[in-house]
């Protein structure tokens, strides 16, 4: 009885979904979670229910995650549910613990050698002898490649046709890469030390070339469970089928539209596969979204719905559990400082409102673009932390930068122009402004030097004055010593020290969070997706970037883009991922404030939500109904026969056709919603003042009921002109 009652108890409060993935039989089980849908609550109640039910011992099971920190939740929940003992551990964790464990007998009676931190020293000394200098940046990227050729099992010799093959955007020609890439491994075992993967590899080659290290394993570990396994690579991958040995008590858990790590090896090609390479295997969807508002599920659906590719096989369609909340807040603004402006004062009202600052996230597509809001927050006086990289000053290509331009101040005259002045200082740092390095750390460190010549740009717009004796004030233009003083007054103000406060970071660092109050911030094109995403796939990895940002919101959303980088610049186009800011002809509001010098129009985008569902609307058609084209009607049939009737009389005695009055489609929204009021009218898209006061008292006398003769005799609606 004692086990019957920890049973339901380990049940009660699951979904059916859920219900469904904890109580599947032994064996290969796919559980496909949308973002929010409770995925850690039914791997370890999985577990838990399993254990409880004496089906397996905790001892035995081994479940593997991405990180620490998801490893020790899932471990301190596997407790709260009375099972103890549970080994959950990253890939490397688990590697790390086996070959250490093992090593007198893998290693003849040697020592496990060190692990490295970091690949960087050691790819820079096996660049300098293949000929290439490299900063660390670049130093960087190479490890990067490396990292991939070796998670994605390529050998150095395999190296340029894989990379030919995957489209790889190489930070230097492949072969030279290739040869880094050997002279890395000869290093690597000239220091007497491994990295990552190859203790990964360690761990394979343990099991199949030790058979009784393998059978020890295996004895030890017979039933796996997998966290996020979209984000699993060919590494990875390898040793999970070696712990298997051919078993197939397995459950995987993933969101193909959350693969956004393909850059280093990462592939939900498995996850996408699993059914297939397993016929037996138990698939079990989960699509109510605990997380967030029905208004920001609506809107993730409506991001996520176009997405085209393999990953859009499992796309999940994500039904809302919370009650309703606000809209989603689209935003155009002019320029860039404007948007950063309007984040921090919406940030400063929040949490003068109340909502705690951690609970508050701005999220951007690269670091380089943190500076913008770290000045801007640091301005309102709102605490922030940068999470995942350094804050902008602190950056060392920045700091090296400002050094550079503080030594240009010596040679440059006061009167040279700011601009060139600083683009010449920051050439003496290897900076070009002609186009960024192949590479994406190399390219971020560019990126981050680029967004210094934008602030000198800004700040040369703005003349300094100088007072003289008692005479009126002067005005000059400011010199780069001038700058360099004005980047030392934002550097201090923004080398805070660090509290707890709104995050700034990267969507790519947001993975796996969420807060109260999200805004994604800079979604223009170029951008969001970056310039840089040549092919479909690349293009679809950042939509589903999007979709993830979009899904770490619980209660509250802000997308917003700046029609130009500065004032008075070239104008963009907005993310194409949002309809709806598209349609909006973003490019407007910049072009007026620079042509006319009229108030910036820090223009708001209706977002309109289905009043059955919460879904965010797209199509005109959808937005006019106020619901999804598949959610039910409640059309008042009755009601738009008089519609009609009255339309086509009105329209003959115009003479102009029926759809000038109302369209078909408004007609069906009127006979839908059935509004009372003209403010209720108004809220119907396609219905302006000008209809309402043509004819607004004659649509709201039919919904009340009245005939249409009679609405045509008191409104004198047959005689209203057109124009």
């Amino acid at each position: 009885m004692a086990a019957d009652s920890n049973l339901a108890r380990i049940l009660d409060g699951l979904d059916p979904e859920q219900r469904t993935a904890v109580t599947a039989p032994a064996g290969p089980v796919c559980i496909l979670a949308g973002a929010g849908t409770g995925k850690t609550r039914a791997i370890t109640h999985r577990i838990a229910y399993r254990v409880t039910a004496g089906e397996i011992a905790a001892r035995h099971v081994l479940a593997v995650t991405f990180t620490a920190r998801a490893a020790a939740e899932l471990r301190a929940r596997l407790g709260a549910l009375g099972v103890p003992g549970v080994q959950a551990r990253t890939f490397h964790g688990a590697a790390l613990r086996q070959v250490r464990y093992f090593a007198s007998r893998l290693l003849a009676g040697r020592e496990m050698p060190e692990l490295l931190d970091s690949k960087v020293r050691l790819v820079t000394l096996a660049a300098a002898r293949a000929g290439l200098r490299t900063d660390r940046a670049a130093a960087r990227d190479l490890a990067g490649e490396i990292e991939w050729a070796k998670s994605s099992l390529v050998e150095p010799g395999e190296y340029v046709v894989a990379a030919a093959k995957a489209l790889r955007e190489t930070p230097h020609d492949p072969a030279k890469v290739a040869e880094v890439y050997a002279g890395y491994e000869k290093v690597k075992r000239a220091n007497g030390v491994i990295d990552f993967e190859d203790m990964l590899r360690a761990a394979v080659w343990g099991i199949e070339e030790h058979p009784d290290v393998g059978e020890q394993i295996r004895a030890q570990y017979r039933h796996f469970v997998v966290d996020e396994y979209q984000d699993v690579n060919p590494l990875q991958q390898r040793l999970l089928d070696v712990w298997l040995g051919g078993r197939d008590d397995l459950t995987v858990v993933g969101d193909a539209s959350q693969t956004i790590y393909s850059f280093t090896g990462a592939t939900s090609a498995y996850l996408i596969d699993f059914p297939r390479l397993r016929r037996d295997a138990v698939v079990v969807r989960l699509v109510r979204d605990y997380r967030s508002t029905p208004q920001v599920v609506g809107l993730a659906n409506a991001v996520i719905r176009q997405a085209r590719g393999a990953e859009a096989r499992l796309r999940l369609e994500l039904v809302g559990q919370r009650p309703p909340g606000p809209e989603p807040d689209l935003r155009i603004f002019p320029d860039e400082p404007a948007e950063a402006a309007a984040v921090a004062a919406r940030c400063r009202d929040l949490v003068a409102a109340g909502t705690p600052a951690r609970e508050i996230a701005v999220l951007f597509r690269t670091n380089a673009q943190s500076e913008a809001y770290e000045k801007a927050l640091a301005d309102a006086e709102v605490p922030y932390q940068v999470q995942g990289a350094e804050r902008f000053f602190e950056r060392p290509e920045i700091r090296q930068a400002m050094v550079a331009l503080r030594a240009a101040t010596r040679s440059t005259p006061g009167e040279a122009p700011l601009v060139p002045a600083v683009v010449e200082a920051l050439a003496a740092v290897g900076w070009a402004p002609d186009a960024a390095p192949p590479g994406g750390a190399a390219r971020e460190s560019w990126e981050a030097l680029a967004a210094l010549v934008q602030l000198a740009e800004e700040y040369a717009a703005t003349p300094t004055v100088l007072p003289i004796g008692e005479a009126a004030a002067v005005e000059r233009p400011p010199s780069l010593a001038d700058f360099c003083a004005d980047l030392g007054r934002r550097a201090a103000a923004q080398h805070v020290p660090t509290v707890e406060g709104v995050t700034l970071a990267s969507l790519h660092s947001a993975k796996g969070l969420e807060w109260d109050a999200v805004f994604l911030v800079g979604l223009s094109d170029g951008t969001l997706p970056t310039s840089y995403a040549k092919t479909a796939e690349q293009v679809e990895e950042e939509r589903r970037l999007l979709y993830v940002g979009v899904t770490r919101a619980r209660q509250w959303l802000w997308l917003s883009y700046a029609a130009a980088r500065s004032p008075g610049g070239r104008l963009r186009r907005p993310c194409r991922f949002l309809p709806q800011l598209e349609r909006s002809g973003g490019g407007r509001p910049a072009e007026a404030s620079a042509a006319g010098g009229r108030k910036p129009d820090r223009r708001r985008v209706q977002v309109v939500s289905c009043r059955v569902c919460g879904a965010t609307l797209l199509a005109g058609a959808d937005r006019k109904l106020g619901r999804c084209a598949t959610c039910p009607s409640d059309l008042d049939e009755a009601l738009l026969e008089r519609l009609r009737d009255w339309r086509g009389r009105v329209a003959g005695a115009q003479r102009v056709p029926a759809y000038v009055v109302f369209t078909d489609a408004t007609l069906v929204a009127l006979a839908e919603r059935r509004p009372t009021r003209p403010t209720e009218l108004l809220a119907i898209a396609g219905i302006g003042p000008r209809k309402v006061a043509l004819y607004g008292d004659a649509v709201l006398a039919l919904v009340e009921g009245v005939a249409v003769q009679d609405v045509l005799l008191t409104e004198g609606g047959a005689e209203a002109s057109p124009g």
